[in-house]
């Protein structure tokens, strides 16, 4: 995984903007509609082909695919996994339900999804990795556009979720225990994580269940309870990249790709040393949301690892507002003086843009403006630390 040597470098946490036509295709396929195959490959490889060049166009130094082969950054795994199957009954959000006008809100947001994350498959027999054509037709792609890509990103990356956000969010009506579930899940994943780092890419791993369950699945409940599951899924997560050199991987925590209250949400302050016990050579981390803003200060009492990179999230991915870059400036340097050395610190966003097709709070011309905010600011920021 490189580092900011020359210059503040810039990524994103994966997803972006899907094509209208293609995101109702992913939601046919999802409900098991039928859909032209080739026209839908047709259509994620020009999607694909858009992400790419724009993302080079915007001035991203590490960059991937856009998700676009991608329904979500979860659910897809139905489609390559056995075991999914009826629905699950997602347990409730704690700051939207203290909140009846904001849950009336969103729930008009979310009325025009085509995806529902709420309402997922849940395992109903063992979970196995069956079908590897997807995955290799998805790597194969990205190939084939990054071979036309002039100059050509510093680096790529792709990404794939932790087996916890799949526990979290489609249920568990098969094991014996959701240690099992996960341990299972983390055992599929291991083909995913492994074919990823295998083409060249860096993987990053998606686990917004290692913050944003606790106002979920664990709100209420101790705080012991909530991080054991923490310590849980960093243990399968190590468990699946036990192939994987850890300088190949990038652990992605957010508390939800939501605008919210988050009044609920779990102090970065009592999850982030245990962050540091997972295989990975960076943490990628919501820094930019108005809730999370002020954590940067912890990097500075529980120091990064020396093996670690910080990519700390500088643009908020739910709001239209487009920082300005001597925002994005200010907010790199604050986190390259907790960390110490800004060597060891990209600039990132938040989230992503469309974790879930048809759920994208920000417009698609707007999304390239405040990745340029990102490049200018990572840039103010690279005159002043490494100048």
């Amino acid at each position: 995984m490189k580092r900011s040597e020359q210059r503040i470098l810039t990524t994103h946490a994966g997803s972006l903007l899907r094509p209208k036509a293609l995101g109702e295709m992913h939601g046919r396929l999802s409900r098991g509609e039928p859909v032209a195959a080739a026209e839908m490959a047709q259509a994620t490889f020009d999607a694909t082909r858009h992400a790419v060049k724009m993302q080079a166009e915007c001035g991203i130094d590490v960059g991937n695919n856009g998700e676009q082969a991608r329904e979500s950054f979860f659910t897809y795994v139905k489609h390559r996994m056995s075991g999914f199957g009826g629905q699950s009954d997602r347990p409730r959000f704690a700051d939207m339900w203290e909140f009846p006008s904001f849950l009336e809100k969103i729930t008009q947001q979310f009325a025009g999804r085509q995806i529902d994350l709420l309402h997922a498959p849940k395992a109903i027999g063992a979970v196995s990795y069956t079908d590897r054509a997807p995955l290799e037709r998805e790597c194969d792609e990205f190939a084939q556009v990054l071979a036309e890509l002039r100059p050509a990103f510093a680096e790529t990356f792709m990404t794939a979720p932790s087996p916890g956000i799949i526990a979290a969010a489609m249920l568990n009506a098969h094991y014996a225990s959701l240690a099992e579930y996960v341990m299972a899940l983390a055992e599929a994943l291991r083909i995913e994580y492994e074919t990823i780092v295998t083409h060249g890419h860096i993987l990053q791993i998606d686990a917004p269940d290692l913050a944003m369950e606790r106002h979920v699945t664990y709100a209420g409940r101790p705080l012991r309870e909530f991080l054991d599951f923490v310590d849980l899924v960093i243990g399968a997560i190590n468990h699946a990249l036990a192939n994987v050199p850890c300088d190949r991987v990038r652990l992605h925590v957010c508390w939800g790709n939501y605008e919210g209250p988050h009044n609920h949400d779990v102090a970065l302050e009592e999850i982030l040393t245990h962050f540091y016990e997972a295989r990975v050579g960076g943490l990628l981390i919501s820094m930019a949301n108005p809730r999370h803003e002020h954590e940067y200060q912890c990097f500075a009492r529980h120091p990064l690892p020396p093996h670690m990179v910080l990519i700390a999230g500088v643009i908020d991915t739910t709001t239209n507002y487009v920082e300005h870059p001597e925002v994005v400036a200010e907010r790199i340097k604050r986190v390259a003086r907790a960390v110490g050395d800004p060597h060891r610190v990209m600039a990132g966003t938040d989230c992503g843009f469309e974790t879930s097709t048809g759920l994208a709070p920000v417009a698609e011309e707007i999304v390239w403006e405040k990745l340029r905010a990102l490049r200018d600011g990572a840039a103010f920021a690279t005159r002043q630390l490494l100048s």
